[in-house]
């Protein structure tokens, strides 16, 4: 893999020999610590934080920090750190990120660096996807730090701001990088309103004024954060930054109104004719018929102020939601809110929401309440909220094609642990259909040889309408099964956990690769293992390498194999329609026989490719502007988080 790795031109770090070493020196205190009890072992882990907080340097502490942590996990929650997960946390601590594969315990790992800097007592985070995982590995991972005598917080959405002050006021906090970046807009604007600066609350954030006040921020300065799922969060979240929306009070009733109108007409719209759509940007552009048929909508007496331009931003705005944003695929309507589906996980972004008005456009187009923003603003992007770490690991199971925008954005390179015991994975050769449809069949047809003889199954399909269709297909074969996506995350650990028992099936989107961990089931082994079948390709290439990663866990037995259709969504995403239209045409003729269509399989791996350039040149793009608007804002004496309306 290292060589494939050098051959694609990626940074591949190897662990070094003196890693290795340090693994042997946190062995040899193994003897030392078995025979104390409990409180010894507290007493001398207390003995390492006191030695932290006097200046001795964080390195020369590690081989005894690590040796207690795997004393305390063998103690507390019977896990042993294997050997690898030593060498995960030194690259971690290192500032490294750790590419570590499905099922070799990241969650144990991440006790190791964890615990060592937060023995200097300036609060350590890990970031995780969402707080269902926040709350599970701090509850899973708390006895450890309990034992020795760290205290433990976890941030979660519905938290109020005293119980996120408690939180962050832990040695260790876990949450989400969602609520970490917003915890810290809302201290921004906080200390804002108060005249103050972030420099004043560190220099005095324990004082009596702060306390007298009634109001205070809830973080302490950035010391280390660890980010789990690291290629999610840092690479594909970074797309999209962090906002706490400004706009004043007697414009929201209006622009209410305005984006109502343009939701009930955008289906008026025919491309061509009304509008341009450029496929590569995906953006929408009134052409003068359009304008002139939007001018000649009959438009209600509350839009009578809205300037002509902006009505046909408006408008085009509508169109493209109409066209490119779709129920039960990139969102889902729950309690009345449009609920952001993450295109590379699968999960509910809880709390997130698209900019430049396309979330106010969803929600009038799916008729719920448009909620506008309105007060002060302030923004952070995902790279400016943990560059402003004085220490920054991450780890994940798919870091290695990301390395070199790892490397760039933040200043950290890739480190490849290798697995506790050989991988045993194996992949099938692919197969290609010139429909859908043909697709689905054969995907269900191969499901049911394997279920018939008790091999479990994971299907992992693009996106929830998708998922619910392969469901309807297996239903109708007879075949018992579950189905895990946006719409069950409450089942999701349940679901995941039950996917390698005996004749299980399950139907998941891309979530099914992050978080939980499949065992298999008695007899399972015998049957070849987990048996995982991916029905297209993602927008990136990780997503397909995390799911089918799911099998194949800590040596046990397992294959994979891809299933594609000229007609799959990767084609005309990477590729544009003139050639997505020319291979359906061609994949719809039956003459064809599908397994004469293997000779396409370049074709979509191409399409990847540049869909995945397409991305980060739109990360690109926005790190340009954010440094843009910082800059001017910092010439300008301003808060470059925070905006300037009032």
């Amino acid at each position: 893999m290292a060589a494939a790795a050098s051959a694609l031109g990626f940074s591949w770090h190897k662990p070094p020999a003196r890693w290795w070493r340090l693994v042997d020196e946190i062995a040899s205190y193994e003897s030392e610590l078995q025979p104390l009890d409990d409180r010894a072992l507290r007493k001398r882990s207390l003995s390492l934080k006191f030695r932290a907080k006097s200046g001795e340097t964080l390195g020369r502490l590690l081989p005894e920090a690590f040796a207690l942590v795997r004393e305390a996990a063998s103690r507390t929650i019977q896990l042993r750190h294997f050997d690898v997960q030593m060498l995960g946390g030194i690259a971690l601590f290192h500032g490294r990120i750790a590419e570590m594969d499905t099922g070799e315990g990241k969650t144990l790992t991440a006790t190791l660096p964890m615990y060592l800097h937060a023995l200097v007592g300036k609060g350590a985070h890990l970031a995780t996807v969402n707080d269902y995982l926040a709350a599970r590995d701090a509850r899973e991972m708390g006895p450890i730090y309990d034992l020795l005598g760290l205290t433990v917080g976890v941030i979660q959405t519905p938290d109020r701001q005293d119980q996120r002050r408690r939180a962050y006021a832990c040695d260790i906090t876990y949450g989400t990088a969602k609520e970490f970046g917003f915890d810290f807009l809302r201290d921004r604007l906080l200390l804002r309103r108060m005249g103050r600066t972030f420099d004043d609350f560190l220099g005095d954030g324990s004082s009596h004024r702060w306390d007298e006040s009634g109001e205070q921020p809830v973080q302490r300065a950035a010391h280390f954060t660890l980010v789990d799922e690291a290629d999610s969060i840092l690479i594909d979240e970074a797309r999209t930054p962090l906002i706490i929306g400004s706009l004043g009070e007697k414009a929201v009733a209006q622009v209410v109104a305005t984006y109502q109108w343009a939701a009930e007409q955008a289906s008026k719209f025919v491309e061509n004719d009304d509008y341009d759509y450029d496929h590569d940007t995906r953006k929408v552009e009134l052409t003068p018929q359009g304008r002139q048929t939007m001018r000649s909508l009959p438009t209600p007496d509350l839009l009578r102020g809205v300037g002509l331009i902006d009505l046909y931003e408006y408008t085009e705005r509508a169109v493209k939601v109409y066209r490119d944003f779709h129920l039960d695929r990139q969102y889902v309507v729950r309690d009345g809110e449009i609920v952001i589906v993450d295109e590379f996980t699968g999960r509910l972004a809880e709390g997130r929401k698209w900019r430049d008005g396309i979330h106010q456009a969803i929600e009038a187009k799916e008729g719920v309440t448009v909620t506008v923003p309105t007060g002060q603003a302030a923004r952070i992007t995902v790279q400016d909220l943990f560059l402003r770490y004085r220490y920054l690991a991450g780890m994940t199971g798919t870091a290695l094609t990301a390395a070199r925008e790892f490397r760039k954005i933040y200043h950290t390179r890739v480190v490849r642990v290798p697995t506790n015991r050989p991988v045993k994975r194996q992949r099938q050769a692919t197969r290609v259909f010139g429909t859908s449809q043909r697709k689905w069949a054969a995907v269900v047809e191969e499901v049911a040889q394997l279920h018939a003889v008790g091999r479990p199954v994971l299907i992992g399909t693009r996106s929830i309408d998708k998922s619910e269709v392969l469901s309807q297909l297996l239903t109708a074969a007879g075949i018992e099964h579950s189905v895990l996506n946006a719409n069950e995350i409450a089942k999701e650990a349940d679901i995941v956990a039950l996917a390698g028992q005996h004749g299980k099936v399950t139907v998941a989107t891309n979530m099914a690769g992050r978080g939980t961990d499949i065992k298999l089931g008695p007899g399972v082994v015998e049957l070849g293992g987990l048996y995982v079948i991916g029905t297209e390709m993602h927008d990136a290439a990780r997503i397909d390498r995390q799911l089918f990663g799911r099998c194949g866990r800590q040596g046990d037995p397992g294959a994979y194999r891809q299933y594609l259709g000229l007609d799959d969504e990767i084609i005309r995403n990477g590729l544009g329609p003139k050639v997505a239209e020319k291979m359906e045409r061609w994949g719809a003729d039956g003459d064809h026989a599908d397994g004469s269509l293997d000779r396409h399989v370049t074709r979509f791996r191409r399409a990847q490719r540049k869909v995945e350039r397409k991305h980060l040149r739109d990360r690109k793009m926005l790190l340009y502007h954010e440094k843009e608007r910082k800059k001017m804002q910092r010439e300008m004496g301003q808060d470059p988080f925070l905006d300037t309306a009032e």
